[in-house]
């Protein structure tokens, strides 16, 4: 039996974009809480608890999209054309959230509300547009002759936008634990507060995107209800049930400090994996497959020549950076 590359190369992307949302998603959310922070040395503590590692988490975006570019075109050349609004509006985002990071802490005092509120709107809207891009993966593309046969607006539905908006929770809940691990004193307990509140949304929010999904589409319902895939999927709704009353638990115990940002790491990962239980093996729902969509295998194995090189390279860097910039942030210091 060869190796299918296909595969292979499936799960690389999977495993990136992974990486991506848990990584790149506390430190957008710690944008998306801004507004509930007032004190600007607070705000200070919050920025400085990412600004070592923030850019470096979004190596993982750029390499799942390369990954799809060059192991499965037709997928991202779909992807790219029915998508292209919410992805340019999720770039926009993504470098006024950048710049804003770096201009705030240079900006006169008169001008640093300025900047606060361009970190605040970017990184709304790049973590809203990627909720959506989620959405209307879910919803599934028209395609003709390898050819998305839909139109600009076709990713804007209710579904779509809900999404956005819980995606948006997701982050915030990832940014508030993050700084539950790397905060102290007054700030810790606002965003131990917050977190106890953005949990119970969630759940809202996973439920309603539970019962949604099923409904509007009957081949995800079959996916998830029919026996016996209903008993080999069933420890998936009852670990996120059981790892948000941990979470819970643990975000009342002031004992705990890294254990809220954990489990919300596991909370976040149980809710990606639901969707690729959803959508497997379709790269384009609701008809094309992975294998349809893939490139040659002499352009995957090439491919993952490179990628075997570069992401041992990228985790280790990951893992030194995080582990160098451990530890509590006080109020005053920072790289900048």
């Amino acid at each position: 039996m060869g190796i299918d590359l296909s595969v292979i190369w499936f799960v690389i992307i999977v495993f990136a974009t992974l990486m991506y949302i848990v990584m790149d998603g506390f430190d957008l959310g710690i944008g998306i809480l801004f507004p509930f922070v007032r004190e600007a040395e607070d705000r200070d503590v919050m920025v400085n608890s990412v600004a070592p590692v923030w850019d470096g988490n979004e190596t993982w975006l750029v390499l799942g999209g390369a990954g799809l570019f060059g192991a499965f075109p037709l997928a991202y050349a779909v992807i790219i054309d029915a998508l292209t609004i919410p992805l340019t509006i999720m770039l926009i985002g993504l470098i006024f959230r950048g710049v804003a990071f770096e201009f705030r802490f240079k900006a006169t005092p008169s001008h640093r509300p300025f900047w606060d509120r361009a970190f605040v709107g970017g990184s709304i809207a790049a973590t809203f547009s990627q909720g959506v891009v989620v959405g209307a993966v879910l919803n599934g593309f028209p395609v003709v002759d390898r050819t998305f046969a839909g139109g600009p607006f076709d990713w804007l539905t209710p579904f779509t936008l809900f999404c956005g908006v819980g995606l948006v929770m997701a982050y915030a809940l990832l940014g508030a634990t993050w700084l539950v691990m790397k905060s102290e004193n007054p700030l810790q307990q606002l965003m131990r507060t917050l977190s106890r509140s953005l949990v119970v949304i969630m759940l809202v929010v996973i439920a309603i995107i539970s019962l949604w999904t099923p409904l509007a589409h009957p081949a995800i319902a079959a996916r998830w209800f029919s026996l016996p895939n209903l008993w080999y999927l069933l420890p998936v709704p009852v670990l996120t049930v059981a790892i948000a009353v941990m979470l819970w638990c643990s975000l009342e115990n002031p004992k705990y400090h890294a254990t809220p940002f954990l489990l919300t790491l596991g909370l976040i990962s149980l809710g990606f994996s639901g969707l690729g239980i959803s959508i497997w093996p379709h790269l384009i729902p609701p008809n094309i497959t992975l294998w349809q969509a893939a490139a040659p295998a002499q352009s995957q194995g090439f491919m993952l020549v490179g990628a075997l090189l570069i992401v041992p390279i990228i985790l280790v860097y990951t893992f030194w950076s995080y582990y160098v910039f451990r530890g509590k942030v006080q109020p005053g210091e920072g790289y900048h």
